[in-house]
């Protein structure tokens, strides 16, 4: 059986300077996505967890040797259900919602019964707490969905979330790879999946600027949470993947 993820799982990885990744995965579903947490150490000393992974107790300690847990971010509309585990383990720590997120009926239900928190919604700017190391942009799009993309500029780093699919063909099922080929999904400069696609082209011209303030980064790395991300020639494999979205 093919494996789709990056082993090992549930273990902090070092990228660059105060950043690192978690592997974890795969999501149950029909495609079993393999799915990345980052970690980003601030220039204060706190951690940020962008798109926080199943919980793990060993690594919550691991990432608690780095400093204090101070910030969980879901950054889209779809990246929020391991959240709950790492509230727990962390209470002091801050929620921070994509736009929109809030409203969704399966998230709304969960913050009433009290087993949920989201204490702060996203925005254009980023806020006083990481606004020296990391800069932030929605991406908007129709159906409410919001992404917020972030730069981490210590390491020149882009943390996205579903924007770019990069799943690598030898890791796939082998009934999927063909599906996912044809549907731009595959490495080496995967897109978004096509649903995703349409809904961000709702967003209009809005969308478009917003990606091409992202490519303008000029990122070294590129992060995402699904598939093979860009450690390397990551700006213009940014280009092609976002190549649907940028006029």
């Amino acid at each position: 059986m093919t494996d789709t993820t990056y082993p090992p799982l549930d273990t902090l990885k070092p990228v660059a300077a105060d950043l690192w990744i978690v592997d974890s995965g795969p999501l149950s579903g029909s495609l079993p996505l393999p799915v990345r947490m980052t970690v980003v150490k601030l220039s204060d000393g706190t951690v940020w967890l962008h798109s926080p992974t199943r919980f793990d107790e060993g690594l919550a300690r691991t990432i608690e040797a780095i400093g204090p847990v101070r910030h969980l971010v879901a950054p889209n509309i779809a990246h929020w259900t391991f959240l709950a585990g790492w509230q727990r383990r962390f209470p002091e720590a801050v929620t921070w919602a994509a736009p929109n997120l809030r409203h969704r009926g399966q998230v709304r239900r969960k913050v009433e019964a009290g087993d949920l928190r989201l204490d702060r919604d996203l925005g254009e700017q980023s806020p006083e707490d990481w606004a020296s190391d990391i800069r932030q942009t929605v991406v908007p799009g129709g159906l409410r969905f919001r992404e917020v993309a972030f730069f981490h500029a210590p390491s020149r780093s882009l943390i996205l979330t579903d924007l770019v699919l990069n799943l690598e063909p030898h890791k796939l099922p082998w009934h999927l790879r063909l599906p996912m080929r044809l549907a731009g999904a595959t490495a080496p400069d995967g897109r978004a999946p096509i649903y995703l696609r349409l809904t961000v082209r709702l967003g209009g011209r809005a969308a478009s600027r917003a990606a091409a303030a992202l490519v303008a980064l000029a990122p070294q790395r590129v992060l995402f949470a699904h598939g093979a991300w860009f450690e390397r020639d990551a700006t213009p494999a940014l280009r092609r993947s976002l190549r649907w979205l940028l006029r």
